[in-house]
């Protein structure tokens, strides 16, 4: 039998391997788009059933395990990856609600309601990905309840299918077999069934932090980031000696600085020398540190206050969130990422912006919390992205508010959604005129290669510059400003001469002087439609486009 102990243990291993491995996962991403990957987006999700595992005693219960962790992956749950792995373990805990061991029936039946769910989530499931892998394991798991009493021999049964059906995930989606790669979601699946298996047969893992990196060109520092130490010097001081007096050794700066403090790490070359220390007396550092040359980059670091304040942001983030008062009857949420594209939003009448996008994909609890702030009956959430819209809609099962997840796909999307809406109007007629007018506007991107590919017919390398024309790439160009521009020009075709409004959102990597070049060049080649630029400032994308019709 799988006792409670033993699938928390499971759980946490299976969290802590993914993450180590995510890397792994990510380069499976056959879409030369940066986006949130999956690898990243699946160990996130876990990442939060392992902090709220933390908390649940050894002896609980295999359904109070269950539940804790499934609670936990839906709040916590990134991109549609992440989401579909939550679902999973949602319906792993109901299908082991009650159950204080669980045997090999209980966990064929909680993994059939677990690829139920998920099944259902995903409008148009696909084969070939994490849903194959999780079918196909599930699967195996009813034929082998009939074959064996030991749970253990039945999760391998389950890891070796699940296995099988992961190699097979080229077969059945071409793009996977042109790129010469297995699914990635189904890979990060494999990865947690396989580490939850090591666990159930007692193979012990060592759950242990990797020591964080704090780099300084060739000069780096392991910095150790453990709750549980006590703090005895109360300051993190750091500085670089330009070195004058060669004559003088740096060991003995060191061994002033472990007679002060500890921590101590000096880092000499021929002419600096780099200095990290935790002590309660900085000034002194820096006193014996003039002794050998003048200072520069110092830097001084509370870490008594540091830690005071990453208790009270934890706390904050593991309590429930009470919804506010409603004082209107309608209110917003969208997800922008961007000084400029925040503000847009929040002069069309956005009560809160979720900071996400293409590289950071909020959690169904970001989006719930944002939610909850705003003092509305009805909310409507703008994703503006489509590997957000699953998270937005796990938030609106979860919360106590009315919320409407309208599906924008794109930052154009989202404005022309709320640039409809009419305060006078009934729920259900907004709703439609919403959806209308995203579903009207045209959507341009202009961005770059993550990685080298070939994809939609295009063979392409890292560095080149795609134009998504409607979320599908549409052409690739060495140029940004010529792909900004004939891309417009595409975008304003597919209107078929009832273009009246271009929209251009320049990103933090494009300068004004290359904002105002594109700018002439649309004016003097775009006849009378209406040209608007703004600084957008988001990642990622150099370009935003919107084409709206008269």
């Amino acid at each position: 039998m799988i006792s409670g102990k033993m699938l928390k243990d499971a759980l946490i291993s299976a969290a802590l391997t993914l993450s180590e491995m995510k890397k792994q996962v990510d380069e499976l991403n056959v879409y030369p788009v940066p986006d949130g990957d999956t690898g990243t987006n699946m160990s996130l999700t876990l990442a939060n059933a392992m902090n709220a595992l933390s908390s649940v005693p050894d002896d609980a219960e295999v359904s109070e395990v269950a539940s804790a962790a499934a609670s936990a992956m839906l709040r916590g749950a990134r991109g549609n990856s992440g989401v579909i792995t939550s679902l999973l373990f949602r319906g792993f805990s109901k299908g082991l609600t009650g159950k204080k061991e669980a045997g090999c029936d209980d966990i064929a039946n909680a993994l059939e309601i677990g690829v139920e769910a998920a099944y259902k989530s995903v409008m148009k499931p696909a084969e070939g990905t994490i849903l194959t892998v999780a079918r196909v394991a599930s699967e195996k798991a009813r034929e082998s309840s009939f074959m064996t009493n030991d749970p253990v021999s039945l999760w391998n049964d389950v890891c070796i299918a699940a296995e099988d059906a992961l190699a097979k995930t080229p077969e059945q989606l071409p793009i996977l077999k042109k790129a010469g790669v297995v699914d990635a979601g189904g890979k990060g699946l494999v990865i947690i069934f396989n580490e939850m298996l090591k666990a159930f047969r007692g193979e012990p893992r060592t759950v242990s932090s990797e020591p964080k990196i704090v780099s300084d060109g060739k000069y780096s520092f392991s910095v150790e980031d453990d709750e549980t130490l006590e703090i005895t010097f109360g300051y993190c001081t750091e500085f670089i000696v330009n070195v004058t007096d060669t004559a003088k050794k740096p060991a003995e700066l060191r061994e002033y600085l472990e007679s002060i403090g500890d921590c101590v790490v000096v880092v000499d070359d021929e002419d600096i020398i780099k200095v990290h220390v935790h002590t309660d007396h900085p000034g002194l550092a820096f006193e014996k540190g003039l002794e050998f040359g003048s200072l520069c980059n110092m830097k001084i670091d509370n870490m008594r206050l540091q830690r005071e304040k990453k208790a009270a942001a934890v706390k904050a983030a593991n309590e429930k969130p009470v919804p506010a008062a409603p004082e209107k009857q309608f209110g917003f949420v969208a997800v922008a990422n961007g000084s400029g594209i925040e503000a847009m939003f929040t002069d069309l009448g956005a009560d809160a912006i979720v900071r996400g996008g293409q590289t950071m994909n909020p959690s169904a609890d970001d989006i719930l919390r944002a939610v909850y702030s705003v003092p509305a009956e009805t909310v409507f959430i703008l994703p503006n992205n489509k590997n957000i819209i699953m998270a937005a809609e796990q938030a609106m099962k979860l919360s106590e508010k009315t919320i409407c997840v309208l599906r924008t796909t794109s930052v154009p999307q989202g404005m022309s959604a709320m640039m409809n809406f009419d305060p006078d109007s009934d729920f259900d007629t907004n709703r439609m005129n919403m959806t209308l007018a995203a579903e009207k506007v045209q959507s341009g991107l202009v961005t770059f290669a993550a990685r080298d590919s070939s994809f939609s017919g295009h063979e392409i390398k890292a560095g080149d510059i795609l134009a998504l024309e409607n979320g599908r790439l549409s052409f690739i160009d060495r140029d940004v400003t010529r792909a900004a521009y004939k891309l417009t020009r595409k975008l304003m075709k597919n209107l078929k001469k009832n273009a009246g409004f271009v929209t251009v959102m320049y990103g933090s990597d494009v300068s004004s002087d290359k904002a105002a070049e594109l700018e002439n060049i649309m004016r003097s080649k775009l006849g009378s439609v209406d040209v608007n630029f703004v600084k957008g400032g988001q990642p990622v994308y150099y370009y935003i486009i919107s084409v709206e019709p008269n």
